[in-house]
């Protein structure tokens, strides 16, 4: 796992190669939002079966060697959180939250989505709290060759409750009363302390 703490001052986020260290190229990973100079965040980027911050649960949907990168930009009363995966399957439609807990062996894990206002019903799946603006939605459609970039902005910080992990899951995320919020198995997570 690579992690980095990002206090930027200067033309972006400092990705120094796009494997950060590895041999890699620098364009295997696509160039991440710069975000304006008073910002700060955080960026963890995994390769599944290999660093111990990513789990893939299901191994068909986010096979070994993939990658994901979680980047958080913080700024005025704002987040922006950025999910960029690649070498998954390639066509195919994922959903992605931010979870309370970090990953661990099992799914389950990771705990329930974070939400900026708790719902103090569990499991929650009540629109007015199981939401887009509430939690972080990541969802995704990954290419023709398995890669995909969201990046998605929420009107709130982080305070004293972070989220642990960013949890890929097999379905998109519904929004129906009574099931808002749910998207399918878990089927990957990337530890990222937001």
């Amino acid at each position: 796992m690579k992690r980095y703490l990002t206090v930027v001052g200067t033309t972006g986020v400092l990705l120094a190669a796009a494997g950060c260290g590895s041999s890699e190229k620098p364009s295997t990973m696509p160039d991440m939002p710069h975000p304006a100079s008073s910002s700060t965040g955080t960026q963890v980027m995994v390769t599944f079966a290999k660093d111990k911050a990513a789990f893939n649960y299901d191994k068909k949907l986010v096979p070994d060697g993939a990658r994901a990168l979680v980047a958080e930009y913080i700024q005025d009363n704002s987040t922006t959180i950025t999910l960029s995966v690649h070498g998954l399957l390639p066509n195919r439609a994922y959903g992605a939250h931010a979870h309370a807990k970090p990953c661990g062996p099992v799914g389950d894990d990771a705990g329930a989505h974070f939400q900026h206002m708790p719902d103090p019903v569990k499991p929650s799946v009540n629109p007015a709290f199981a939401n887009a603006q509430n939690e972080i939605w990541l969802d995704f459609t990954t290419d023709a060759q398995g890669n995909a970039t969201v990046t998605r902005t929420v009107e709130w910080k982080f305070t004293d409750a972070r989220a642990g992990s960013v949890v890929i899951h097999a379905d998109p995320t519904q929004t129906a009363p009574g099931k808002a919020g749910t998207a399918g198995a878990r089927a990957a997570c990337v530890s990222a302390s937001l």
